[in-house]
């Protein structure tokens, strides 16, 4: 008889899911996890940190007051390190408290060091001191996460030359910034420290940024941000990063120079894979250290899953929850629906991005017409009262059935506002229903009535020139 019933590998947002769904389905359950990365990645040095820090940004520059209050309005004229290190270290401890309980209440084992296979069935948990313990288990769920990817060109010193891991141990805020890589992560932090008054220069090999979402949307938050003085240089790679006395000089392929006091590399990531000895378990990974699964997230050994950012996109905390308490079902031969299509992505810039569905690109591309329905935040009297007069509200309609094709959001409170539409698409509603709705006021959600009206109407435009 094995030790366990179901051993997880990892405690981020799919390990920790998998653990607890397999645990109310009364298997005998244990956790590996490094004793100071509880909550993995997310809680530690990714998710929670990183949103923690847009919020302390937020209240400390007092950026969403500069509407009514002026330009020069800051809660705080120095913020330092240690201002946001304050309120982040509050919620990881909280945070890390929570999932502790979780885990207790449900009698999850949770062994701590890093685990290896030896065979299968078999774990070689190693702790800190470097004792072992070997535990077996009938079903093995692989859920470690991932790092930030470290390109062999780069000289990585965890103070001038930094990943996205790094950027919340800095000791200083930075007068100057280089971020190199577009994509969400380098994006979002580019936006935080923009707003904390940090010179921010952007590098990116693509001709854009963002590439998956609204192009609207995009143009949007990139006029916000050189609003904040963010500088973007596209289509350019970084050949050297050179280290001086007064920080780093980045040479761009083009032959430019940029100088910036640290700069970050975002480079996307890496599976932590490399430590699993996957080849003794009959497994093996991609050069990206991810795992491939099927739709049940079972690998090819049929007793072991793996879940969450080691199996490559979305990538996401959201969905990697999912993913876990559904492998956790299939593992112990009660198995769910999978995820359903339609999964909501958030940006958290500065402002906010959160979409579902399809763009308008997608669906020209595909030649299926849409009717456009728009909101502005400052039609809203939500939107004036809370000095956001960027934010909008895009509704993407088929014209056959009215129903929603996408919905796409820009300003503040996108990620939450995004989940009534996921709600009527879901649903399989119409616009109608958000026509009729009564919608609190003085809200935000409002824009959805305002959209829905906007594109209503120009649906009936293109029905009287049809007459």
């Amino acid at each position: 008889m094995a030790d366990f019933d179901v051993a997880v590998i990892g405690s981020g947002p799919g390990g920790q899911k998998a653990a607890i769904a397999a645990a109310k389905l009364e298997k005998r359950v244990a956790v590996i996890e490094r004793r100071n990365m509880i909550g993995g990645v997310c809680i530690n040095t990714g998710t929670i940190p990183s949103k923690t820090l847009r919020e302390a940004v937020l209240y400390l520059t007092g950026l969403n007051q500069r509407e009514m209050y002026g330009q020069s309005y800051r809660v705080k004229d120095e913020i330092t390190v240690g201002d946001l290190g304050i309120r982040t270290q509050h919620v990881i401890g909280r945070e890390i408290d929570v999932i502790r309980s979780q885990l207790s209440r449900n009698h999850v084992a949770v062994l701590p060091g890093t685990a290896r296979f030896v065979d299968p069935h078999t774990l070689d948990v190693i702790d800190e001191q470097g004792r072992d313990v070997k535990i077996t288990a009938d079903k093995i769920i692989i859920a470690t996460g991932t790092r930030p990817a470290r390109p062999d060109s780069v000289e990585f010193d965890e103070e001038t030359v930094i990943d996205s891991d790094g950027i919340v141990n800095l000791s200083a805020v930075p007068g100057s910034l280089i971020v190199v890589g577009a994509g969400v992560i380098g994006i979002e932090y580019a936006s935080m420290f923009a707003a904390l008054g940090t010179k921010v220069t952007v590098v990116e090999r693509r001709e854009r940024m963002l590439d998956f979402c609204d192009l609207e949307i995009v143009e949007a938050l990139k006029y916000h941000l050189r609003d904040l003085a963010v500088t973007f240089r596209f289509g350019e790679s970084v050949a050297a990063v050179e280290r001086r006395a007064r920080g780093a000089l980045a040479l761009l392929e083009s032959g430019k120079k940029i100088p910036a006091e640290t700069v970050m590399y975002s480079a996307g990531r890496q599976g932590m894979t490399d430590g699993l000895c996957l080849e003794l378990a009959g497994l093996s990974a991609d050069d990206r250290g991810r795992i491939q699964v099927d739709e049940h997230y079972r690998t090819v050994v049929p007793h072991i899953y793996a879940v969450g950012d080691v199996i490559g996109f979305p990538s996401l905390a959201a969905t990697s929850m999912e993913q876990g308490r559904i492998a956790a079902h299939h593992a112990c031969e009660e198995p769910l629906a999978g995820i359903h299509h339609l999964q909501p992505i958030g940006i958290y810039t500065i402002p906010e991005i959160s979409f579902i569905g399809r763009t308008e690109d997608e669906l020209t591309k595909a030649q299926v017409p849409f009717e456009v329905g728009i909101s502005r935040y400052r039609e809203l009297a939500r939107g004036q009262i809370i000095g956001d007069t960027y934010g909008m509200l895009k509704l993407l309609v088929s014209p056959e059935d009215r129903s929603l094709l996408g919905v796409h959001v820009f300003g503040t409170g996108a990620t939450e506002l995004l989940h009534i539409g996921q709600a009527v698409m879901g649903c399989a509603g119409t616009i109608d229903y958000l026509v009729d709705a009564v919608f609190n006021y003085p809200t935000l959600a409002e824009s959805y009535k305002v959209a829905a009206l906007d594109a209503m109407n120009k649906l009936r435009r293109v029905a009287r020139f049809e007459l």
